[in-house]
């Protein structure tokens, strides 16, 4: 069975068998009194989960354009970049599991990538001879309208909003 089909049968505490991603229940896919798309994922924190954080956004993505399509079709391009940077951050930069809540809102969509780590990102030189890096905070600071780091005990909320 793919982890994407497995929505009803994860364990309370949000991690898939084998350290798969695991899903809300399909009942938590829309806030019901307004019919909001929004999908929250959790993930071991493995490298492969970043390609998983990518698929669940991709899933998302079909669900928001059934309802309206984007502004401008490089908004669903940048949106997917902008998960599969945050994720793979996450994997490098925070052990262990990360979780990956997207909604739309009324101009655009609302992600939100919460992992371990209680240090903030920071921009780093680019240093192509050095095996590369340093691009992706950057990126995601110009792709998203706007950018915001919440520190908690347990970690850390990014929370990006990206044109729709």
């Amino acid at each position: 069975m793919d982890a994407r089909e497995r929505k009803d049968d994860s364990p309370a505490d949000g991690a898939g068998p084998e350290g798969e991603m695991a899903f809300e229940p399909p009942g938590d896919d829309t806030l019901a009194s307004e019919g909001i798309p929004s999908r929250t994922a959790r993930f071991a924190g493995a490298l492969h989960h970043v390609t998983g954080a990518r698929l669940a956004a991709e899933e998302f993505l079909d669900e928001v354009a059934r309802l309206s399509l984007p502004a401008a079709p490089e908004h669903w391009d940048d949106i997917l970049l902008v998960v599969t940077e945050l994720a793979a951050n996450a994997v490098q930069y925070a052990p262990g599991p990360f979780e990956l809540r997207m909604r739309r809102t009324f101009d655009g969509v609302h992600v939100t990538l919460s992992d371990t780590s209680t240090t903030r990102p920071a921009p780093r030189p680019f240093r192509p001879s050095r095996g590369g890096g340093g691009i992706g905070w950057h990126l995601i600071h110009t792709l998203c309208d706007q950018v915001s780091v919440v520190v908690n005990d347990h970690g850390k909320d990014v929370h990006v909003f990206l044109p729709w």
